[in-house]
């Protein structure tokens, strides 16, 4: 059983995300991690508060990020108090499982870019899991989107108010065609020879943003993301979802016991929408 220490939480998991993130932690992306449970976000009830943490009490429902990325998809995980918040009522503990990361990192790249209305952004994986919450935030920021994704995903992608267009050679010209003034900002979630080509759209490359490939967006003269990890961030997505103003797009719901399978299809990349986890079956938990 984990033991919350300063700032930290003990949450008993209601549910909890499944992120790209995860296997790229798995894979030694983010330098070497010991033996570890993955999961980086959960939402559940609040079992136990460390020293030094205020505004949470025991029974609390709660959802937020966990310390160090890992440890979430257990019956028992600890949270960052200062990344994390009530979930209100009209929230399901699958809905705010998912929103400290990615619609938390689709929040955070709006605000880095600070992009006015009317202003075009490109979404160069605009069907997964940080794209979906990114074209949302958008164009209720009065943002015009063109997100580049899988065919499979466009209709995904056009029910959130983009423009979609397929990956693949020729790519800039379906951009250049659905954007003829330009796009003012590019977002990737893809990396590689994909961020490569689409880089080519911005001059300004203070406006190239990636989370996918960090080394090659420095190169190109863009800049990764900045987190603000906070929970006045978390409640601001939470009051959207609560609103209907932002739909987190869990389309799976998993036991826990199907981790591994759920992360080799996040993996994959065709996932349509979020997976969550949850630690008991549906109707199991009060």
């Amino acid at each position: 059983m984990p033991t919350p220490g300063a700032g930290e939480l003990l949450v008993r998991v209601r549910a909890a995300g499944v992120n790209p993130g995860d296997w790229r932690l798995r894979e030694g992306s983010y330098g070497t991690v010991g033996p570890a449970v993955l999961g980086r976000e959960v939402a559940g009830t609040v079992t136990a508060v460390g020293p030094e943490v205020t505004g949470f009490a025991v029974g609390d429902e709660v959802f937020g990020g966990c310390p160090g990325m890992v440890g979430g998809w257990a019956e028992q995980a600890l949270v960052t108090a200062s990344f994390a918040a009530h979930r209100p009522g009209a929230v399901a503990p699958e809905a705010a499982a998912v929103l400290p990361v990615a619609a938390g990192t689709a929040y955070d790249v709006l605000e880095n870019l600070a992009l006015p209305a009317g202003a075009t952004l490109l979404v160069n994986g605009a069907g997964g899991g940080v794209g979906i919450p990114v074209t949302q935030l958008a164009r209720a920021r009065g943002l015009k989107v063109v997100g580049v994704a899988s065919p499979a995903k466009h209709n995904l992608v056009a029910g959130f108010g983009a423009t979609p267009v397929a990956y693949g050679e020729g790519v800039l010209d379906r951009v250049r065609a659905a954007a003829p003034d330009g796009v003012d900002a590019v977002f990737d979630l893809v990396g590689g020879d994909a961020l490569s080509t689409v880089a080519a759209l911005v001059e300004d490359r203070s406006r190239l943003l990636s989370v996918a490939d960090r080394p090659l967006v420095h190169e190109l003269g863009g800049r990764t993301v900045e987190r603000d990890r906070s929970t006045a961030v978390l409640e601001e997505l939470a009051e959207l979802v609560a609103t209907g103003r932002l739909d987190p797009c869990v389309t799976q719901v998993r036991p826990l016991d199907e981790a591994g399978e759920a992360l080799a299809e996040v993996q994959e990349g065709h996932v349509l929408g979020k997976i969550v986890l949850v630690p008991d079956p549906p109707g199991a938990q009060a």
